[in-house]
């Protein structure tokens, strides 16, 4: 019987899906799209500063062995034949920046995660250098000048930290995002690495022209960015390099598999959750919240606020999409934050439990602008709030309040986007591992008065580089032709409660907003570096 099974289940493709809080690797059926097997490793985040967030690349890549190991043993268990991979795809966590030391494979610095604020001065004088009448920084990235892209980043390692300049210096040093670090360590490290990254990734370094799909040469100056460092910009879809693991690990069980797929996280879950066509949006519930709209072969640039970015270009040859984006980003963080910093619970599942006993903020407001604000405001120099509290106020309404923040937050950037396209999404596609939650699903429809809808298989960012890699040119296991895609199972949440009072609980949100920005002045304690 296992050998007919294992036959009968034809090509599989893996997935590594690298996120801020945590790694997974899962195996999907290419002819079905059915998730198999995975495995699931969490990710420390490290604070050493006030607004400074740090990750070890190290632990990083290991927790992809570790699950790409896990992941192959429990397919050992299901009796499916691990040589059945035929490709594998990567999705990562965008902006966050890593330095790494190409003769020793050592990273040279800890990667500064998308979200770390200690650039804030960084941009301030380089702003100072953009001309008011020609943002051609906007223009060539479709980004605002922020701390959440990664030139900033690197110009701020270059500046700081010794290590960096000297291996820069001796020619040592490669730059890349998460995708790049995993893929050139994935295909040999030291032992012939592949140094690439994708158009999708290469849009968020604030480097990238989006019109020729080349670093630009005007802005690596402008950054001071030494183009030597930076990896070959590659399409979405196409054979990198192979599995080649350096050591003994039961991962080497992959040896010899394309890697052939790679997408940002947020341009993954477009893929995954098929949205091909011009118009088509999707929600990601994760550490933030991204709202993509597919705008098609035209880059639109935004006028509420929204980025314009890459969206994928699936193949060598093949044409390159656009997308608008509204980022929030703070959203499933808020959640760990009541966890490890407030303790008000054990687990991240908790929270549906302690909203619930309320089923109501009673009034109060949380904005959790830990890192400032991103869209529609990009302020930097707000930080989070919770306000509306009484003497009746607890953790149950703190954690409904935690709940509605991300609700208000995706309402806040889908106006944005129904404002910038003129045709108001009718409904709301959602994915991301908030969307287990039944209360902010079922919220985010009240919120946003329009149905909110969810694929029964949450995991659309891994599907989307399984995709990716599975459709590459060389692997051709996977069809991307719209007669040949899986109809997918949906759950659907109707708006329950009435427009006016939907209208007013979101005005009383943006009065919180208001409260919560320009908190920071250069002269604050907290932007000083000691």
């Amino acid at each position: 019987m296992a050998a007919a099974k294992k036959a009968v289940l034809g090509p599989l493709v893996g997935a590594v899906d690298q996120g801020t809080s945590s790694t997974r690797f899962l195996v999907f059926n290419s002819k079905t799209a059915e998730l198999l097997s995975h495995h699931q490793v969490e990710i420390k985040q490290e604070f050493p500063r006030e607004g400074w967030v740090e990750q070890d690349p190290k632990e990083i890549l290991h927790s992809v062995y570790e699950c790409v190991e896990k992941t192959c043993e429990k397919l050992g268990q299901l009796n499916i034949d691990i040589s059945n991979i035929k490709a594998i795809g990567v999705s990562n966590q965008r902006e966050t920046t890593v330095v790494w030391d190409k003769l020793t494979g050592e990273p040279l610095y800890n990667a500064v995660v998308w979200l770390d604020l200690r650039t804030q001065s960084t941009v301030e004088s380089l702003s100072k250098r953009i001309p008011g009448n020609n943002n051609f920084v906007k223009s060539k990235t479709g980004l605002p000048l922020s701390t959440y892209f990664s030139a900033v980043k690197l110009r701020w390692i270059l500046d700081n930290v010794r290590k960096v300049q000297k291996a820069v210096e001796e020619n040592r040093a490669l730059f890349g995002t998460v995708d790049s670090w995993l893929i050139w360590s994935l295909t040999g490290g030291v032992n012939g690495g592949v140094h690439c990254t994708d158009v999708t990734n290469a849009s968020r370094t604030m480097l990238f022209n989006i019109h020729s799909l080349e670093w630009d040469k005007e802005l690596c100056e402008f950054f001071g960015i030494p183009m030597e460092i930076l990896p070959n910009v590659r399409s979405s879809s196409e054979i990198y390099g192979l599995m080649k693991i350096s050591h003994s690990l039961k991962a080497g069980a992959l040896e010899g598999v394309p890697i052939s797929g790679c997408l940002g996280d947020q341009s993954a879950a477009l893929v995954g959750q098929m949205c091909f066509q011009d118009g088509q949006a999707k929600n990601t519930y994760g550490t933030g919240c991204f709202l993509l709209c597919n705008t098609g072969h035209k880059c639109v640039f935004s006028e509420h606020g929204l980025l314009t970015t890459v969206a994928y270009k699936l193949g060598r040859n093949k044409p390159v999409f656009y997308a608008l984006e509204g980022s929030v980003a703070i959203a499933g963080a808020v959640i760990r934050w009541l966890r490890d910093n407030l303790g008000i619970i054990k687990t991240s599942e908790e929270i549906e439990k302690l909203a619930k006993e309320v089923g109501t903020s009673y009034g109060c407001y949380f904005v959790p602008a830990f890192s400032g604000l991103y869209a529609p405001y990009w302020d930097p120099s707000a930080r989070g709030i919770i306000c509306g509290l009484t003497q009746f106020t607890n953790k149950c309404h703190i954690a409904f309040a935690a709940l509605e923040a991300v609700c208000f937050q995706t309402r806040e950037i889908l106006d944005a986007m129904n404002r910038d396209c003129g045709i108001p999404l009718s409904h709301l596609q959602v994915d991301g591992g908030m969307t287990s939650n039944k209360i902010l699903m079922q919220l985010q429809a009240d919120i946003l008065y329009i149905p909110v809808v969810k694929p029964s298989m949450p995991e659309t960012t891994a599907l989307g580089a399984a995709m990716a890699a599975g459709a590459a040119e060389g692997v051709g296991v996977w069809s991307l032709e719209p007669e040949d895609l899986s109809a997918v199972t949906m759950e659907r949440f109707e708006p329950q409660i009435n427009a006016e009072e939907s209208e007013i609980r979101y005005s009383t949100w943006k009065k919180a907003v208001m409260k919560s920005m320009g908190w920071v002045t250069t002269q604050s304690p907290e932007s000083g570096i000691p």
